[in-house]
């Protein structure tokens, strides 16, 4: 008799069929870049934008997931992915800068993230601040360190809207504010982990600026695929790290 695999209903992730560990990243294509780029691989699910893979990053085994674009599909995936037995959870992305302190091809470590997005505000009261781990927030820092990228570390805004409309989104009262960026998902990925007892941290790296002309985004330069290499990088040697700390769970 064949044993049957419990799978989540909307990513097709197997139940306990993951690593704790896991790289979320928004496109699926993506996701098999980072997974190349582990000693070993498996791609154990596709479901419409969520592509997973299990692997092996030098001895640490590791997941990377996609969970696509905006706060409500990735919250999705995020949901799913610890209920399939994630506990710490690394986003991998793209944003748009708000100082020419950090230019195309820097990096942010997003410690904190303005809930500027729907889902949140659905979920949780208004005040309940979105937060990244600590331990994840040290061991990101310590690797773009070593790295030798330009980078932040400090509060990003995450929002709905991709295009503007009539309505504009008031990003310079944001970046007033002290907010280095703008991106799509990692509010909610702090929160539910918040809800849910996981540890979640993000790096973005910076393909334009949040407040130009969209008519101009151009996100397939070098440069900006130079700062991806090295947010994939750190975010592997992050959890390379995590996984050598004994204390990281007490």
């Amino acid at each position: 008799m064949t044993e049957t695999v419990e799978k989540m209903p909307t990513t097709r992730i197997p139940v306990d069929g993951i690593s704790p560990l896991v790289i979320v990243c928004g496109d699926p294509f993506r996701a098999e870049v980072i997974a190349k780029k582990l000693d070993s691989y498996e791609e154990i699910a596709y479901a419409r934008e969520y592509r997973t893979f299990n692997g092996e990053y030098k001895g640490t085994k590791v997941t990377i997931s996609s969970h696509g674009v905006g706060a409500p599909g990735a919250a999705v995936s995020f949901e799913e992915l610890i209920k399939a037995g994630a506990k710490k959870l690394i986003r991998v992305g793209t944003a748009g800068s708000y100082t020419k302190a950090l230019p195309p091809g820097s990096l942010i470590i997003a410690d904190s993230a303005v809930r500027a997005d729907g889902l949140t505000n659905q979920m949780v009261p208004d005040g309940v601040p979105a937060v990244a781990d600590f331990r994840i927030v040290q061991a990101l820092h310590d690797a773009a360190v070593a790295r030798e990228v330009t980078f932040g570390t400090g509060t990003i805004v995450t929002l709905d809207a991709f295009y503007a409309g009539p309505v504009a989104f008031p990003h310079k009262m944001y970046k007033d504010s002290g907010a280095l960026g703008a991106e799509m998902e990692i509010a909610a990925l702090y929160t539910i982990a918040k809800l849910r007892g996981v540890q979640a941290g993000g790096i973005v790296a910076l393909d334009g600026y949040a407040y130009s002309d969209m008519d101009n985004y151009d996100p397939h330069k070098d440069f900006v695929a130079q700062a991806v290499e090295d947010e994939i990088y750190i975010a592997l040697e992050a959890f390379h790290t995590i996984n050598g700390n004994v204390d990281n769970d007490r």
